[in-house]
């Protein structure tokens, strides 16, 4: 309690929790998380300060029920940059932005750190009576302990960057989990949060599974490397915390022996939990739902998976699917290489809160060679400082390696690797071109420029084939090819022979149809049926499918290593067969066109094996010469944080405004596909404002479709979407018969227009 006693001064930080217990819990919090990092004084401080602002007069009678705005994040700002200025200034980012985000340093918005800070710009409320409630307190004068970041100039503003939202990360959470402590807003969270099991228990689940599942496997070659790749995942956990790559062919169970690896060195080396970065939000349930069951989590109460389709929520509102989605303290998390990077750039609390759970913990990084070009030195500077100052291990697993370590000379004299990359990364596996060598279970073949009509043939004439190309119009224009042909030659060509997969059918939609897909394969193998696939370039994300012969229409090394993981992947004696061809119209302009160039480029000197590890070294070069080194930091992310790092300004609103991995916004629209999506729609429709709709929303996700802004416009005014859920905050498919059972949402039914024939599915 305050030093006076008297009911008027006593001061609360809201209804039933006084301002001195609220400020001295959180700066516990916030000392105990920075710790992780080094930074304790750092976290104590903060939490202190924060809330200092709540002493003033007119915020008691606020919280004491009278309607009224007051700023009191300001004064702790102000607090701190006055009682130690310069390194108090950094301290004043995180408490000024400790509700509303972390604000520019100088800018001509009123809500800049500038504007803030200067009596004359911003007036606030008298604050003083926060002394006589913590005055007698040693942390009531903050101890700024030195930096505990890397003093050399180079690269300097960047690690400053870093670490104030790191700090900003403890000091919110620690904010946040108080006044859920205070029994705002649930029990259940807490309960939750108290049930995670320790890293070590979930190592011995996962061992176990890890046994039944060896015991079951059939006996052969491609079995018999994927335990050595295990072997090797676990003796290398021995290795002290820093940056690892795993390069495994597509096929070898990377994927489970990534995670064992991860699950072995946390438990080695005492980190907190295990991270991993997915690329594609389509296959992140699937990967949740694996790990879930190898260790045993049928409630998904610590495997947690973190994205959102559906609708855009501010990490940390009431309606989070699941807490640990907030601040990411679940042991293992499961989500997006968008999240993930966009989390390192951001400015709001909400999706800065988790950051700080990044300390101390493993990152895997899956599909590494998908890191975005325009974003490669921000993402990289990113990891570098994770495992350097925060005591991360960071695993780069794929199939095809991209070249993100720092140059070395190559053996035609020219430097291979990125400037300014990544050193001491270390290798899991102890050979990888001997396990490449191991594993050459198919035949690359280059079959120059194919018209449409002339794949069609090439595809008819193959009784069992997966064909891959990268644009939505040009796999339904193959499907409908493909049936037409079967039709004039009056051969077997139902929807158990003929199937299409594009980004327009919902994940249950797509999970069904991959059922069906399973088992035409199965019928090939055992009866000789035909199976033919036409599908965007989504199948190669985590799909496991096994065909003998695969096209695949031109693009960088890493796509085709991919489509050759659905070749042959059992390894059968006879090689399967990857034909790569350059479609009639060429390919979509940017990105996917500047891949297929660099692959290009390689293909002469490495005709004989285009995907060995020497081949996708070179294509990376490649790559990055012909993007260009400015083109690799598009929006000079870096360049603008050490710019104004010598006065502490820091742009985090601009950063986080520029750093978006996906430049072209899309909205998800629910699809009614299903019996089960209709009554999760009813319930939805039932709801009113403010009723919590999380358990809903993220069951619909499975019958979500993402489309381009354009897309859901010309839908919209077709009258085809009607909003559903509290507040109309969801768009739902109203005209069901531009649902596809085939083909999915029919945008072609709904207005020709809606198709650009260069949208490309990424």
């Amino acid at each position: 309690m305050c030093a006076k006693t008297d009911q008027k001064t006593i001061l609360l930080a809201r209804p039933g929790q006084l301002l001195r217990d609220h400020l001295l819990a959180v700066g516990k919090l916030a000392e105990a998380f920075a710790a992780r990092f080094n930074a304790a004084p750092w976290g104590r401080s903060a939490g202190l300060l924060h809330d200092i602002g709540k002493a003033s007069k007119k915020f008691q009678r606020r919280v004491r029920g009278e309607n009224l705005r007051v700023d009191h994040s300001t004064a702790g700002a102000r607090q701190a940059e006055s009682d130690k200025r310069g390194v108090g200034k950094l301290l004043a980012y995180c408490i000024a932005g400790h509700h509303a985000g972390l604000p520019d340093g100088r800018s001509n918005e009123a809500g800049s750190l500038r504007h803030r800070l200067d009596p004359a710009l911003r007036t606030i409320e008298d604050y003083s009576a926060w002394r006589d409630c913590l005055g007698t307190d040693p942390g009531a004068y903050p101890d700024f302990a030195s930096c505990p970041f890397d003093p050399k100039p180079q690269g300097l503003g960047f690690r400053i960057a870093f670490f104030l939202r790191m700090l900003f990360s403890c000091l919110v959470d620690a904010d946040r989990l108080d006044a859920e402590a205070a029994g705002n807003p649930q029990d259940r969270m807490r309960s939750i949060r108290r049930s995670y099991p320790p890293i070590g228990d979930l190592c011995a689940r996962l061992d176990v599974f890890l046994q039944q599942k060896i015991k079951v496997a059939m006996v052969g070659d491609v079995n018999r490397i994927r335990a050595e790749v295990l072997d090797h995942c676990r003796n290398a956990a021995e290795m002290k915390p820093g940056l690892f790559s795993l390069s495994v062919p597509t096929g070898v169970g990377k994927t489970l022996s990534s995670l064992a690896f991860a699950l072995a060195h946390a438990q080695r080396h005492s980190l907190d939990r295990v991270v991993y970065v997915i690329p594609y939000t389509s296959i992140i349930e699937q990967n949740a739902d694996v790990f879930r069951q190898a260790l045993n989590d049928a409630g998904g109460d610590f495997v947690v998976e973190h994205h959102c389709n559906l609708v855009t929520l501010e990490e940390g509102d009431d309606d989070s699917p699941h807490p640990a989605t907030e601040n990411w303290d679940a042991p293992v998390i499961v989500t997006t290489a968008v999240q993930f990077f966009e989390s390192l750039f951001s400015a709001r609390a909400g999706r800065c809160r988790k950051l700080h759970n990044l300390a101390k913990s493993v990152i895997v990084l899956d599909e590494a060679q998908l890191l975005p070009l325009p974003y490669l030195r921000p993402c990289i500077e990113a990891l570098r400082e994770l495992s350097a100052g925060y005591g991360t291990s960071i695993v780069l697993c794929t199939a095809t390696q991209p070249a993100l370590n720092a140059p070395w000379d190559g053996p035609d004299g020219k430097g291979e690797g990125l400037a300014n990359g990544l050193t001491d990364v270390r290798e899991i596996i102890p050979d990888p071109k001997a396990l490449h060598a191991s594993l050459q279970r198919v035949e690359i073949r280059h079959s120059g420029e194919v018209s449409d009509a002339g794949l069609v043939e090439r595809l008819a004439g193959e009784p069992c084939v997966l064909c891959i190309v990268p644009m939505r119009r040009m796999a339904r224009k193959i499907f409908d090819g493909l049936r037409a042909h079967a039709a004039v030659s009056k051969t077997a060509s139902g929807p158990q022979e003929l199937f299409h997969l594009s980004a327009l059918m919902c994940p249950q939609h797509r999970t069904w149809t991959l059922q069906d897909i399973h088992a035409a394969l199965n019928a090939y193998r055992s009866e000789g049926l035909p199976c033919r696939v036409i599908s965007t370039t989504l199948v190669e994300a985590g799909v496991d499918l096994d065909f003998p012969v695969v096209y695949r229409a031109e693009a960088g090394i890493d796509s085709i290593a991919q489509a050759a993981g659905r070749c042959n992947r059992e390894g059968r004696p006879e090689k399967g067969r990857v034909y790569v061809f350059r479609p009639e119209y060429g390919l979509p302009a940017g990105i996917p066109r500047r891949s297929a160039q660099a692959a290009r480029s390689v293909v002469d000197r490495h005709m004989a094996d285009l995907l060995h590890p020497d081949a996708v070294r070179e294509y990376f070069r490649e790559l990055y010469w012909q993007t260009g080194e400015d083109n690799l930091d598009a929006h000079n992310i870096l360049e603008r944080i050490s710019a104004t790092a010598g006065d502490a300004d820091f742009p985090f609103r601009e950063i986080e405004r520029d750093f978006q991995l996906i430049d072209t916004p899309t909205q998800s629209l629910i699809v009614p596909y299903d019996e089960t999506a209709e009554k999760l729609l009813s319930i939805l429709g039932a709801l009113q404002p403010g009723d919590n709709a999380s358990g809903i929303l993220r069951r619909l996700q499975r019958y979500a479709v993402s489309l381009y802004e354009k897309e859901f416009h010309s839908l919209q005014m077709a009258g085809a979407i009607r909003r559903g859920g509290p507040g109309g905050q969801v768009g739902v498919l109203s005209n069901k018969s531009l649902y596809n059972a085939q083909f999915g949402l029919d945008l072609y039914k709904a207005d020709s227009a809606i198709l650009d024939p260069k949208d490309c599915i990424i």
